[in-house]
């Protein structure tokens, strides 16, 4: 008998601590996905204004409908069955069912039921919900805030656009300016150059031609004197002749009248 007893127990303790692990994951998941809420909408608050939610408390399941884990006649038979009598068996039945009345107390007080889950699922998508419609409006008024700022800095381009075209314009046309007094100055110095060198050039045809005059004058001067020259040497050479012929007949006579003489 305390063999069935304690088998019983550690049954039961088995199936509790199964259950309790169980509960245990259910709770950690349950605690985290709030913090990750929590968090969420603290930090919406920061940005946000402030806003409250209508949170329902939801009561844990009374005693009276709470379900058993096995069926107590059926254990009482097995055990009548198993050689206890019906006061054992009811006993020993009964003190199963405190025991895990008691161990189900403990697991309710830290876990929910599955209503209870999912009125705070729905809490919490609910949540959820109203925080993706503050951040799609908090996205609609930043994208309104980013078109304005993108409008005033596009208008701020092109007026920054618009001076830097005057700006060109003005440095262009000064430019252009300058350009044509440096090309007037340009054209005045190479018509002057020009100027000077065609009054250059016409001196240089003047001297030339006045050279070229002089040059024919002393040609002409000299072609003048060498014929002059050359008509003194022939006058010259004629005397020259005639004094030889009248010195040679001189000297014929001067010897004819000695052979004359000596015969």
């Amino acid at each position: 008998m305390c063999v069935c007893v304690d088998v019983c127990v550690r049954v039961d303790v088995c199936v509790c601590v199964c259950v309790w692990m169980c509960v245990c994951a259910c709770v950690c998941v349950c605690v985290c996905v709030c913090v990750c809420v929590c968090v969420c909408v603290i930090g919406f608050h920061m940005t946000a204004p402030a806003m409250t939610f209508d949170l329902r408390k939801v009561e844990l399941m009374p005693l009276e409908q709470r379900k058993l884990t096995f069926d107590s006649h059926t254990m009482v038979t097995e055990l009548e069955s198993s050689g206890f009598e019906k006061r054992q068996a009811e006993l020993i039945v009964s003190a199963l069912v405190t025991l895990t009345t008691t161990n189900m107390d403990i697991v309710y007080k830290d876990m929910v039921t599955k209503s209870h889950q999912e009125i705070a699922l729905q809490q919490i998508m609910a949540h959820l919900d109203s925080i993706r419609k503050d951040m799609v409006i908090l996205e609609k008024s930043d994208f309104a805030n980013l078109r304005s700022e993108n409008t005033k800095m596009k208008r701020e381009l092109e007026q920054i656009h618009n001076r830097l075209k005057e700006e060109s314009q003005k440095v262009r046309a000064e430019t252009k300016l300058d350009i044509n007094l440096q090309s007037s100055k340009i054209s005045d110095v190479f018509t002057e150059q020009e100027k000077k060198l065609m009054e250059a050039s016409t001196e240089f045809h003047h001297k030339k031609a006045d050279l070229v005059n002089d040059n024919m004058e002393i040609n002409r001067k000299i072609d003048l004197q060498v014929a002059s020259l050359k008509t003194v040497l022939e006058s010259l050479k004629l005397e020259t002749i005639r004094y030889l012929a009248a010195t040679v007949f001189s000297c014929l006579a001067i010897a004819l009248g000695v052979y004359r003489l000596w015969r």
